[in-house]
């Protein structure tokens, strides 16, 4: 049974290639999802990982009716929820991280237990709250780049460095999310060195200044490219 399991997460990974995700299943029947570089598809074209990103650009799902309705009742684009549950887990509602996190907008159990999530695998559940905490994070940071950071490390991450914190899975997130939603291969994230005035890729700059979606009561914040 144990070389079973090793042999199914070895299908799955490679199946799952094209997905730029990597699942193994755990004795309790849960899945781990990993985020990779694929590099090259055997038999076909090569295409880079941003490459492959952009492509899913706003990408449909069976899920749309959840995301569009929760979009439209929080004022979230719609198209940006899609990106960050795409580079979250693919959208695999069953998903586990190796930290912990759950669903398909990977919720830590805390910020599950904040929303009041009690099922974290209902995607209704899971959307819900997801949309709901990336809501505050845009409202508490001037620009998209810094309020996925937050969503990734938390927004107390994201203050202490006076932006993206230099640490390799938030650069990385944030580059892989704004590929998603752009639809094009999104510029290397700024790594701030110690001691440093940091600044974010684009030319935002280092205060935090009052977010659009609380001046304009009813307007869906966009991000800026």
């Amino acid at each position: 049974m144990r070389v079973t399991g090793v042999l199914l997460a070895l299908v799955l990974a490679s199946s799952a290639a094209s997905a730029q995700v990597r699942l193994v299943i755990k004795s309790d029947g849960s899945k781990v999802i990993y985020n990779v570089p694929t590099g090259r598809e055997k038999g076909h074209k090569a295409f880079t990982d941003s490459q492959w990103l952009a492509r899913q650009h706003d990408r449909a799902s069976r899920y749309d009716p959840l995301i569009e309705k929760y979009a439209k009742k929080f004022r979230v684009d719609a198209t940006l929820i899609r990106a960050v549950i795409q580079v979250e887990s693919d959208f695999d509602p069953m998903c586990v991280s190796r930290k912990g996190a759950r669903g398909l907008m990977q919720l830590m159990p805390e910020t599950a237990k904040h929303y009041g999530v009690t099922q974290v695998h209902d995607p209704d559940q899971n959307i819900r709250a997801g949309i709901l905490h990336l809501r505050e994070m845009l409202e508490m940071f001037s620009d998209l780049p810094r309020a996925l950071a937050a969503y990734n490390a938390g927004p107390n991450a994201v203050l202490k460095y006076g932006g993206i914190p230099p640490y390799d899975e938030t650069t990385t997130y944030v580059k892989r999310a704004l590929t998603v939603y752009y639809g094009h291969p999104y510029g290397q994230p700024v790594i701030f060195a110690a001691g440093r005035k940091p600044t974010l890729h684009g030319g935002f700059a280092g205060k935090i200044a009052q977010p659009i979606v609380a001046i304009v009561p009813g307007m869906r914040y966009l991000g800026t490219q």
